[in-house]
């Protein structure tokens, strides 16, 4: 696989990857592995806020759902 960069993003790359003692390789493949993961994430991000638009919360839920998370803080002694 061959790849072209930008020479301002070779030289940092080339930089932090020295300073990292990882091989050109490792960095490659760990920043398409964060790539991919960040990419999966927004998807499910997208399908979940999908879903609510599709079937919003009524407001006995969304009452509901603070009294619960309001009497869970009641009983937190932090707060």
């Amino acid at each position: 696989m061959a790849v072209s960069l930008p020479d301002e993003l070779y030289r940092a790359l080339e930089s932090a990857r020295r300073r990292a003692r990882k091989t050109r390789s490792a960095v490659v493949q760990e920043a398409l592995r964060d790539w991919l993961r960040r990419q999966a994430r927004a998807e499910l991000v997208r399908d979940y806020e999908e879903g609510y638009r599709r079937s919003p919360e009524s407001a006995r839920e969304v009452e509901s759902a603070l009294a619960t998370a309001v009497g869970l803080l009641a009983d937190d002694d932090e707060w």
